[in-house]
């Protein structure tokens, strides 16, 4: 999954330049339809924008039950105002009306892990872990023009 997406960010024009809102949700938008295209035929069924939390109609943009893992695509995790406290608090949710989910793992843009490492998220990821036993991590794209 993470080796499809570092293909499709490189395949994809001026995809790690900042865009700002509406051009930028376009192009996420583009993304995931891409992703998740090529995901569904690599793992042989749709495993992208799942609802695991029954009553609720929050989805993830993947969840693998087998492996009890759900992957969140934050493009914004780098900025101080993210999706980071809400994914997780979706997957205490889902967690708590019988999903097993074990990781969460956040694919970002550049900027994303140091963000991870900030105070305030270090502690929400440590007490998350610590009290409900979900791991979060944090998996940047790689910008070839700078690696």
């Amino acid at each position: 999954m993470l080796l499809l997406a570092q293909r499709i960010a490189e395949k994809t024009p001026g995809f790690f330049k900042v865009k700002g809102p509406g051009i930028g949700d376009h192009a996420a938008n583009e993304f995931m339809q891409a992703l998740s295209e090529q995901a569904k035929t690599m793992f042989d069924e749709d495993l992208s924008e799942k609802r695991v939390c029954p009553g609720l109609n929050y989805r993830f943009d993947f969840y693998f039950p087998k492996e009890c893992q759900v992957v969140e695509f934050a493009f914004g995790l780098h900025n101080p105002q993210s999706e980071f406290e809400k994914d997780i608090f979706k997957c205490l949710l889902a967690m708590d009306r019988g999903s097993r989910i074990e990781k969460l793992l956040f694919v970002a843009k550049p900027g994303g892990e140091a963000r991870l490492k900030a105070p305030g998220q270090k502690a929400i990821s440590e007490l998350v872990h610590r009290k409900f036993e979900l791991s979060v991590d944090v998996w940047e794209l790689v910008d070839p023009a700078i690696a």
